[in-house]
């Protein structure tokens, strides 16, 4: 097609965002870049088989007028994957339970297909090309309705025995702290993540009418309906309540960040993440909580910085699956 960005097979390929919601498919170029998306409900309650179809549908329709096929298809999914089959162990948010998605997708797509876990994903697309660029010891740690990351040492992104590295949500922050959604208790998403700020929000908005009044005006004195972000909103509007939560969930974020710094020695702490785009000053506040946290030699030459690629990390980093096999992992 006259005018496309792809010059010639290989030169780009199709990432896909694959959660529990919403999935996110895009076009991304040889540069990292996201040449056009396309935005779907997941609409998990339907089945895997209706997932698949949307998607395949999806990949059809932008594989149309792009000029050129792909080098393939790079899916980053919310679970526990088998990388070297594509299928997905189990994915909570999608109720998936073993399921071929690789398979059934390269079945559909007549393209080759690899299959990451999806924060792990967005580790690479930073990695590669976002604010984790040239650097080869690196730490991601994406705070939106749970907590994940990734951690890139000696230019290699950790996958672990059973390739399950990066729940770095599940590190244990507070041995006393809150039941988290894993089972555990005090885990650093049950006390940072966004459905414990929301719930938070809501039992001390709930357990003091007068301190949480702005909050619940907000919602119109419905505290169910407190999120994450009417919690963000209204500490962006200096509400005291929202402060304070706030001031905790930057001390719990930077504990969790100060194990991390110490036991992986990375030059980069990379923030990303729902939470991190709603609150953005969070990321000076975890900067200044490691200074008083982590140990001096490993903050020698540590940068803490924001996500570049934002909301399409994982999209990007999907796509390099395939646009950068040899890649180590």
């Amino acid at each position: 097609m006259k005018g496309s960005p792809f010059r010639g097979k290989g030169k780009w390929a199709i990432g896909i965002d694959l959660g529990g919601t919403k999935t996110i498919v895009g076009q991304v170029d040889g540069q990292g870049k996201v040449r056009r998306k396309l935005l779907l409900p997941t609409n998990a309650p339907k089945g895997p088989a209706s997932v698949k179809q949307a998607i395949a549908s999806a990949v059809q329709t932008l594989l149309k007028g792009a000029g050129s096929l792909p080098a393939g298809i790079g899916v980053g999914v919310a679970g526990q994957v088998d990388a070297r089959k594509g299928a997905v162990f189990f994915a909570p948010n999608l109720g998936w339970r073993d399921e071929p998605l690789g398979e059934d997708l390269a079945k559909a797509t007549g393209l080759p297909v690899r299959v990451e876990n999806d924060v792990r994903a967005a580790t690479r697309g930073e990695w590669l090309y976002g604010a984790g660029r040239g650097c080869d010891d690196l730490i991601c740690l994406f705070v939106g309705t749970g907590i994940g990351g990734g951690v890139v040492s000696g230019g290699r992104l950790l996958a672990g025995c059973s390739n399950t590295a990066g729940e770095l949500g599940h590190i244990t922050i507070d041995l006393d702290g809150p039941s988290c959604r894993c089972g555990n208790r005090g885990c650093l998403e049950a006390l940072a993540g966004g459905w414990a700020i929301a719930q938070q929000a809501r039992e001390w908005a709930t357990s003091d009418p007068e301190a949480g009044g702005f909050i619940l005006r907000m919602v119109e004195g419905q505290p169910e309906k407190i999120t994450a972000k009417i919690a963000a909103d209204a500490a962006k509007a200096g509400d005291p309540l929202a402060l304070s939560l706030f001031e905790r969930v930057a001390g719990a974020l930077a504990a969790g960040a100060a194990g991390l710094v110490n036991a992986f020695n990375p030059c980069r702490m990379i923030l990303g993440g729902g939470v991190i785009e709603g609150c953005p000053w969070l990321v000076k506040k975890v900067a200044e909580g490691l200074e008083e946290r982590a140990l001096p030699a490993a903050l020698a030459s540590l940068r803490v910085v924001r996500s570049r690629l934002r909301q399409n990390a994982a999209v990007v980093g999907s796509a390099a699956l395939v646009l950068h096999p040899s890649k180590k992992t």
